[in-house]
């Protein structure tokens, strides 16, 4: 069954064709991962996807379309994304920010399950949860981003970049936690610049070169491709 299903995505940013055609789709209970060089439209797909974007062509979740469906209501729909750069309340505990990725929720029970299920997913969270957002570290920052995501109780999700700026050692980490949410039952759809690390972890894998889909294949068979690791795996 397809969670997601993405047909003909254009966007423009004004004159410049950011995205030209891209179709792909992510089967329930995938990791499936877009890889590709900077500026290649990689974000600019999962902005598109969250309605942050403006796009034509068709965005389906669960078989559902979400043309003019708003961000906001994105959201309750099931789907969440944790964006490049983290995108945490600086200003905000780890905690209020938690709470603000259960902004659209009322199930208070459901909520709080969901927040210690990310306090075992991401231990630190629970340590700092009175600590303010912007005093932690990039790697906490990190975890706290998709703990927020997670917060929303999503169908699919969304990650941009998650090991950008990050120590090997943190990487590692996150991609754990990324591999264990996924074994749970969670549908990813991951952006990534380490593309090692992303076709290791995934179920299959898209490369997008200048705002088109010019590869698809299985993690492992991209892995081993001679034009993938010329292109992006340094060999």
């Amino acid at each position: 069954m397809k969670a997601l299903e993405v047909q003909d995505l254009n966007v423009f940013y004004g004159s410049i064709h950011a995205l030209k055609g891209i179709s792909f789709h992510v089967n329930q209970g995938e990791i499936v991962s877009l890889i590709g060089a900077n500026g290649a439209g990689k974000t600019t797909t999962l902005r598109a996807i969250s309605g942050i974007v403006e796009s034509t062509g068709q965005i389906l979740l669960h078989g559902k379309t979400l043309k003019n469906v708003k961000t906001c209501e994105r959201v309750s729909l099931g789907l969440a994304q944790s964006p490049e750069g983290r995108g945490v309340f600086p200003n905000l505990t780890v905690m209020e920010n938690l709470q603000m990725g259960a902004y659209s929720r009322s199930d208070k029970n459901e909520i709080q399950k969901n927040l210690e299920h990310c306090f075992i997913l991401f231990p630190r969270m629970k340590e700092r949860q009175k600590q303010l957002a912007g005093t932690l570290s990039g790697g906490e920052q990190q975890m706290l981003a998709i703990s927020r995501a997670l917060m929303s109780a999503p169908k699919v999700l969304l990650l941009d970049e998650p090991s950008l700026g990050l120590a090997p050692l943190i990487v590692a980490q996150i991609f754990e936690i990324i591999k264990k949410v996924n074994q749970e039952g969670m549908t990813v759809l991951l952006v990534e610049q380490n593309a090692r690390m992303a076709l290791k972890i995934s179920h299959r894998a898209y490369v997008i070169e200048t705002g088109k889909v010019t590869l698809e294949g299985k993690g492992e068979d991209l892995l081993n491709n001679d034009e993938v690791r010329r292109s992006y795996l340094g060999g």
